[in-house]
């Protein structure tokens, strides 16, 4: 049976994003990978950025936006957060080669499409997860999870940051945002004497600095 020529130029410009990145992808190379005629692309896609963005969107519907599961009646907030959150960058961290090109397209005409159908996903079980949580609580660790997603993923698209990393990272966010942090905002007793020399110094690990060192 054969591949209809839309399919064959969406699964030539994944192969070459994978394999020379997005910076280098060129429609005479997808043409030829996929074997159809330059003519065959336009009448298709009028330019590069609508041929990336209409195949990206294809990836992220076949490798990132599964079924999301509603919560369980014992599900905690934080335990519903982190599972999202692995539906959402577990396909990354297992196809680290697309990030950068789903971070770079978002910025072309258009590709707010993409946050659009990332929130479309989520939203649904999300809501339900913030299902009693206090309006202004539910508002601020939204604003603080989104800005900081979309901050990590264009460390990952930089070079700065593994894919890998994104998630742990999340976790702990979100750990010490849903728990109560004042008794680790007071200095113990012995740290207020100055026996500091009992206590680690304080770091931060090399891929989390790497944007400030000189």
């Amino acid at each position: 049976m054969s591949v209809d020529p839309g399919t064959r130029i969406t699964h030539a410009v994944w192969a070459l994003l994978e394999s020379d990145g997005y910076d280098a992808l060129q429609l005479r190379d997808v043409a030829r990978v996929a074997r159809v005629s330059m003519s065959t692309i336009y009448q298709r896609y009028p330019n590069r950025d609508e041929l990336v963005l209409a195949a990206i969107t294809e990836w992220v519907d076949a490798h990132i936006y599964r079924e999301l599961a509603p919560p369980h009646p014992e599900e905690t907030l934080a335990e519903g957060l982190i599972r999202m959150l692995r539906y959402v960058f577990e396909p990354w961290e297992h196809n680290p080669h697309m990030l950068e090109p789903y971070f770079r397209a978002r910025s072309i005409p258009g590709g707010h499409r993409l946050d659009a159908k990332g929130f479309e996903a989520v939203l649904p079980v999300a809501a339900q997860i913030f299902a009693g949580i206090q309006p202004d609580y539910a508002a601020d660790l939204g604003l603080v999870l989104t800005n900081m997603t979309y901050a990590l993923i264009g460390r990952c698209a930089a070079g700065d940051l593994d894919s890998a990393e994104i998630l742990p990272a999340m976790e702990r966010i979100i750990m010490r945002m849903t728990s109560d942090n004042v008794p680790l905002t007071t200095p113990v007793e012995e740290a207020a004497n100055d026996h500091t020399e009992d206590f680690p110094t304080f770091g931060i690990g090399p891929s989390f600095h790497s944007p400030f060192a000189p």
